[in-house]
């Protein structure tokens, strides 16, 4: 059988020019495109011809956790009950899920769950790797890292009493500047490609205010001085404008949600490049039905603010990548964070171009986010036209990352 395919679609989209080419005729070779709209066609070739769609590069999600939500195992209590060769094993249903969705690459921004100190994510990245189960290319954080009591300790969400699901520094809870230090180097010694941490409160933990600053200015210092010696960037959640400002003073390379940034702070993330993963459909897909009431009342402040922030930080030309902090919305749903950034002042070329080509400038990758010769073979199709609807993400046809078929030959 040939090494080669030649796939074919009535259209593509050029994310760099900002257009849609017709008609789409992408080779194939191996695990990368050879050529894009060839004069001459290789001789020998499996052909696949998709019809009435629009090819995409795959999409990127920068904010999720295959490890939490998916489907449902039995256990009422599955923070305490689940243990970690459960919660990986349900990951890798997560993984095909949202692969499936047509995202074929993704950070996994944090395990905040009782593991032993093993890196879960990192375990999940590499059984990917070696095509052991179907997933998008994980870019693993290990463990968030987290002061006690702040947003990401897991025993804030539900309120757990003293000596239930203890962590360790290991596990991501670290208090002052020697043990923010040690949890950093512990989550790279293990394979962390990324590091996430706690800033500010959050929305669906009993954390406190969801604006209020988590870690110090010096223990935000020692993280961004650990990981970037090590040549790896960190990420931060943060709500608040205060604990949005000290990360940006600190040098964090990406804010999370970043709901509650003042128009100063926007423009000092426009000053600095930081960049903002909005997660922006929260707002709409997040359940907080069955909240306890004090956080359905943070909700009902918090998402309205992030909805005007995000069409702020748009105008301002803020960069952002695309983010959905799935399970806070379904796993499989995530291009409804596209319709989400749109719907916030985006053109949907740039909701295209946020879950592309600047997704992958953010993970320091230049080898997908396009159709280009060179790149890696991560193509989907859609119906339609998504530079008109961009809704149309929502409903993938075909899936391949580097070169395999996963869905709709």
């Amino acid at each position: 059988m040939s090494d080669v395919t030649v796939l074919r679609a009535d259209r593509w989209i050029d994310v760099d020019a900002g257009e849609v080419r017709s008609p789409a005729v992408i080779v194939v070779e191996g695990d990368r495109i050879a050529a894009v709209a060839p004069s001459e066609l290789p001789t020998t070739a499996t052909e696949i011809d998709l019809g009435d769609v629009t090819l995409l590069p795959g999409l990127m999600d920068m904010e999720l956790n295959m490890l939490l939500g998916g489907p449902p195992g039995g256990n009422p209590r599955s923070d305490v009950q689940d243990d970690p060769g459960f919660r990986i094993l349900r990951a890798t249903l997560n993984c095909r899920t949202t692969l499936l969705a047509g995202f074929t690459t993704a950070r996994n921004l944090g395990l905040f769950v009782k593991t032993g100190g093993y890196l879960l994510d990192v375990a999940l990245s590499r059984a990917i790797e070696n095509g052991w189960i179907d997933g998008p290319r994980l870019v693993p954080a290990g463990h968030a890292i987290t002061p006690t009591g702040g947003h990401l300790d897991p025993t804030m969400f539900q309120r757990l009493g003293p000596g239930i699901m203890p962590l360790s520094v290991e596990e991501g809870i670290a208090n002052g500047v020697p043990e923010v230090r040690k949890a950093v180097r512990y989550q790279l010694k293990y394979g962390a490609r990324v590091i996430k941490i706690s800033a500010s409160g959050g929305v669906m933990s009993h954390s406190g205010l969801a604006g209020a600053q988590q870690y110090s200015d010096e223990e935000l210092a020692a993280i961004v001085d650990e990981a970037h010696r090590a040549g790896i960037k960190v990420a931060a959640h943060a709500h608040g404008d205060a604990g949005i400002r000290a990360c940006i003073r600190a040098g964090v390379d990406c804010i999370e949600h970043g709901s509650l940034a003042s128009d100063e702070t926007i423009q000092l993330m426009v000053d600095h490049g930081t960049f903002l993963v909005p997660t922006s459909y929260l707002s709409e897909g997040l359940d907080v039905s069955k909240a306890a009431p004090e956080l359905q009342a943070k909700a009902a402040e918090v998402f309205p603010r992030a909805r005007a922030m995000l069409g702020k930080a748009i105008a301002a030309g803020v960069k952002i990548a695309c983010g959905t902090d799935a399970p806070a919305i379904p796993h499989g749903d995530n291009a409804k964070e596209l319709w989400a950034m749109v719907d916030r002042g985006m053109t949907p070329m740039d909701a295209l171009r946020a879950a592309t080509v600047r997704s992958a400038e953010l993970i320091s990758v230049d080898d997908r986010g396009r159709l280009a010769p060179g790149l890696l073979a991560d193509v989907i199709a859609v119906p339609g036209n998504p530079s008109e609807d961009i809704t149309t993400t929502q409903d993938v046809r075909f899936v391949m990352k580097g070169g395999r078929v996963y869905k709709g030959a």
